[in-house]
């Protein structure tokens, strides 16, 4: 009788090791995970994979894990834990990566909270990152606080304490205004540099 107990729990333990290796030695590929562990996890590449919803033949509603072109700082294979996902009121469910829920006050307060924002690096480099492209610096979003956040985002940007802006080449200043330059009255247009 206990040769048995012993024989089960041994397949049982080499079953969960076999299911367990492929992920180890491979690594994540963000197309071979669950609709449950496919928000905010990272790829063995650093890529963040996301979760996408799309309608069968059928016209049932189907969800695929997709490899996005978002990089994740310095991790990589990584599915982020049920704590994380709660701490930081996020929904595993969660469909693309967007910086709009930063503009929630209650999704604010919880990312900024010391039980997310001190435990979840994952989250937190995300939502750093998505928060920097929108010009805004999220540890100074935490700082005003979550209480009204659209204002808080508003506010960040017009002070002039935005994150870090792509550098485009300067523009030459010249003494005198361009000359038209063809037969035409038109005047040469000034380059153009797209807004930060």
């Amino acid at each position: 009788m206990a040769s048995k107990f012993i024989i089960r729990r041994l397949v049982i333990v080499s079953l969960a090791f076999s299911l367990a290796l492929p992920a180890t030695l491979g690594g994540i590929e963000c197309e071979n995970l669950k609709d449950e562990t496919c928000s905010f996890a990272v790829s063995s590449s650093s890529k963040r994979c996301v979760l996408e919803k799309h309608v069968k033949r059928t016209g049932e509603e189907a969800y695929t894990c997709k490899t996005s072109e978002i990089e994740a700082d310095k991790l990589k294979d990584h599915i982020e834990s049920d704590e994380c996902i709660k701490a930081c009121d996020l929904d595993r469910k969660s469909l693309g990566i967007s910086s709009d829920s930063l503009l929630e006050s209650h999704f604010t307060e919880k990312l900024c909270s010391p039980q997310c924002y001190k435990s979840c690096p994952n989250i937190v480099d995300l939502y750093f990152n998505l928060a920097a492209g929108e010009g805004v610096f999220l540890p100074k979003l935490c700082e005003v606080g979550g209480v009204n956040a659209r204002r808080g985002m508003a506010e960040l940007k017009s002070s002039g304490i935005v994150a870090p802006g792509p550098v485009y080449p300067p523009v030459e200043l010249t003494a005198s205004p361009p000359q038209p330059c063809c037969s035409g009255d038109l005047p040469v247009a000034a380059p153009y540099y797209p807004p930060y």
